[in-house]
């Protein structure tokens, strides 16, 4: 059997970043150390909260898996804290620790309480300096990160999604910052900016093809898909059951996003620009694509016309799956073929409930010695090096 990491550099396309507790007091400029995102203690549960009395979300460890290496279902780990969580949840050097472990040569990193796609602060930061410089405190930080890595933990910068002009100006400085990519929710119209399809955002597609700056959705990065989690279980299911439905919809929900942008002829006005959907699996992509094909000509024919390709031909030049339980029935690389092996890449998602613990390359190695030899080292890590410039 191939060892994994003997063969190719593996790249784990998803992982989580437990915000530390003093990422903005640390970094505040006067007059602002009580106004910018801290963890207090409500009621006796720590709370990351901005200005005096607006709440953000509750301080939590961010993971399923325990300082001590224990993994447990997400009902009965999610209210535990900082301490509680593995160290490399929120601790560079434990991570990189984590990653000689287990085979990892880079992660990508997103963030957890201050919302996946950045939503938390859009949405709970009203001030409009304030807003702007919690992104930029926020993405310093994650450039640090990266920087004292030496560019083996690759976060994505968090996008200002109220504002478009914003967000060209923050996808300029995260690019001369060095950064691989960018960070957006799915749905900026819950922050009065306008939604992803309209012409406004041109301004930053043009310069995120222009620097090579890949945009990524992960699931869950806005209420509207969290919302979405919270009404596909049914109330009288087992407690347990509850995120094992809501998280296999959000998987799903993620293709709200991929139709979209093709619909929205996105793709024809920027025809260098790159999306990523992020934690979302595959196996629905196929699926989506001909769903894309049939349902424009069934409703839109006129609309149809005015895109250059079928809509299912701009998937493979425009964006990128992750995946990492998948099986396909023991058919993996017919799968992969049919999303396209220079469009797929493997992700662990640590520390999150889904994630691929404690061994995750033992965990794939049979699955992944089944392929061919050449999809292997794309999927593990050749495509995520060329995407991310590794």
């Amino acid at each position: 059997m191939v060892k994994l990491a003997d063969e190719v550099r593996v790249i784990d396309a998803d992982t989580h970043l437990t915000e530390r507790h003093d990422i903005f007091t640390t970094r505040a400029p006067k007059g602002y150390e009580d106004r910018l995102p801290r963890v207090v203690d409500i009621d006796g549960q720590p709370w990351w909260v901005v200005e005096s009395d607006g709440r953000i979300g509750p301080a939590r460890g961010g993971g399923v898996v325990s300082r001590d290496g224990d993994k447990f279902p997400f009902e009965e780990s999610k209210n535990n804290g900082i301490d509680w969580v593995h160290r490399a949840a929120w601790d560079h050097e434990a991570r990189l620790e984590y990653m000689d472990q287990n085979g990892f040569h880079a992660q990508v990193l997103y963030p957890n309480a201050l919302g996946i796609g950045g939503q938390g602060i859009s949405n709970n930061v009203q001030d409009p300096a304030l807003r702007r410089l919690t992104v930029e405190i926020f993405n310093d930080y994650l450039a640090e990160l990266q920087d004292v890595s030496g560019e083996r933990l690759l976060p994505m910068a968090i996008m200002p999604a109220w504002s478009v002009d914003e967000c060209v100006r923050e996808a300029k400085r995260a690019a001369a910052a060095g950064f691989r990519g960018v960070n957006m929710t799915s749905d900026p119209q819950e922050t009065g900016a306008p939604d992803l399809a309209h012409r406004d955002w041109d301004a930053l597609w043009e310069v995120c093809a222009d620097l090579r700056l890949p945009v990524h959705f992960h699931i869950g990065a806005s209420l509207t898909s969290l919302n979405f989690y919270g009404k596909y279980f049914w109330p009288s299911l087992h407690q347990n059951l509850k995120p094992a439905v809501g998280g296999g919809m959000l998987f799903l929900n993620n293709a709200r996003v991929v139709i979209n942008s093709i619909y929205a002829g996105i793709f024809d006005r920027h025809p260098g620009l790159k999306m990523v959907s992020v934690e979302s699996g595959m196996g629905w992509i196929p699926f989506m694509m001909e769903t894309a094909d049939y349902e424009i000509m069934e409703n839109a024919p006129q609309q149809a016309a005015e895109l250059s390709r079928k809509p299912s031909e701009y998937f493979k030049d425009h964006w990128y799956a992750t995946f990492w339980f998948e099986e396909n029935g023991g058919d993996l690389q017919y799968m992969i073929d049919r999303v396209g092996e220079d469009n797929v890449m493997f992700e662990t998602d640590f520390p999150h409930p889904t994630c691929l613990y404690p061994d995750p390359l033992t965990a794939v190695e049979e699955r992944m010695s089944a392929l061919r030899p050449e999809t292997r080292r794309k999927v593990l890590g050749e495509t995520a090096a060329k995407l991310y410039r590794v």
